[in-house]
């Protein structure tokens, strides 16, 4: 019993604390650069695309859209 609860510490202390995809901005920069590149884009687009790139926004979703959703109903007691 003991042993695994000394397993399960040992998994927990070895969790990284910090934002697993947080990187420096030198790789940032190549990972951008790249997918300019990619894309083979020029020109406006290109400096458009680095520029929201650089700007840290790590969702690759990006901003939700619309209305935010209604919040769900309680269940009704009967």
């Amino acid at each position: 019993m003991y042993r695994y609860a000394l397993t399960v510490a040992a998994l927990f202390a070895m969790v990284p604390t910090g934002p697993s995809f947080a990187v420096s901005e030198k790789d940032k920069m190549a990972t951008c650069k790249f997918g300019a590149d990619d894309q083979k884009l020029e020109g406006a687009a290109r400096s458009a695309f680095m520029q929201k790139c650089m700007a840290n926004r790590n969702d690759p979703r990006g901003p939700a859209t619309g209305a935010p959703a209604a919040p769900a109903a309680p269940p009704k007691q009967q």
